[in-house]
């Protein structure tokens, strides 16, 4: 089997924007007017497994007085996006209040990074909004006391970065319609996109690992298809014989009969 031990948080996303050279692409791609900005200015302050699940991917990054928090979103399309950027941030900013040793409960004001909202969209745009909005989204409009935007990123810049981030994700979706999920739709995807000059340079270099990274995800999100269906028939079974221990309860069926019937079930 074709697939390496990882863990939940490993994916060409993280593994990408892991790499500071990436990383200072990617702020570049956010904010081409500050050019003096290096890879040693950029300071990741991820938070592990708070907005990762099947459809997400995070990143936070500091620079300066600037807090970027990122997530990827493969394919669905939800405005709760909003809520768990905004959760992200709480945590983000307790954990900068602790290193920098400042007092919450003091008298003095504290110093916070200020924070940006971004959404990298993989899937179909459509007509898909530029921003979301927390008042518009959940509460008809009315800012009253607390606003939040998240800006949407759908790759739609000139070869920065983050376009060629989704141009890769759309190019392993054609391919994995033609050649399943496999380790052949993977290496096909890394040939196109090379060739097509999209992310080449990272591709070149973690050619194996992201094959790696791309069979470790295909073998959990494939447990987790089958945790799922097992616990669709284990509910379909336990509905079954709730219903045999009524009509024994009713008197329309003998004890016997219900147990013969409930072991059938389990033989299927």
């Amino acid at each position: 089997m074709e697939a390496a031990k990882r863990t939940i948080r490993d994916s060409v996303f993280s593994n990408l924007f892991g790499d500071k050279r990436y990383l200072l692409q990617l702020y570049q791609a956010l904010h081409p007017e500050d050019t003096g900005a290096t890879e040693d200015d950029l300071t990741d302050v991820t938070i592990q497994n708070v907005l990762t699940d099947d459809l997400y991917n995070d990143l936070a990054f500091r620079n300066g007085g600037r807090v970027i928090i990122m997530v990827e979103s493969q394919s669905t399309w939800s405005v709760n996006i909003i809520i768990r950027v905004l959760l992200y941030l709480a945590q983000t900013w307790n954990r900068y209040i602790e290193d920098t040793k400042q007092n919450r409960y003091g008298s003095r004001k504290l110093e916070l990074p200020s924070p940006e909202f971004y959404v990298i969209f993989t899937g179909e745009r459509q007509d898909k909004p530029e921003y979301l909005n927390l008042s518009e989204e959940f509460f008809s409009g009315e800012k009253r006391y607390l606003e939040a935007k998240v800006k949407m990123l759908y790759g739609d810049g000139n070869g920065d970065i983050i376009s060629q981030y989704v141009s890769f994700t759309k190019v392993y979706q054609q391919q994995a319609r033609l050649l399943g999920r496999t380790a052949e739709a993977v290496r096909e995807t890394i040939r196109i996109c090379k060739n097509k000059d999209v992310l080449r340079e990272y591709l070149s270099a973690h050619e194996k690992e992201v094959v790696s990274i791309m069979m470790a995800l295909f073998s959990q999100e494939k447990a987790v298809e089958q945790f799922g269906y097992e616990k669709k028939q284990e509910g379909r079974e336990e509905g079954y014989n709730e219903l045999l221990r009524n009509l024994v309860k009713a008197g329309e069926l003998s004890p016997e009969k219900a147990a013969q019937y409930a072991e059938m079930t389990r033989g299927k």
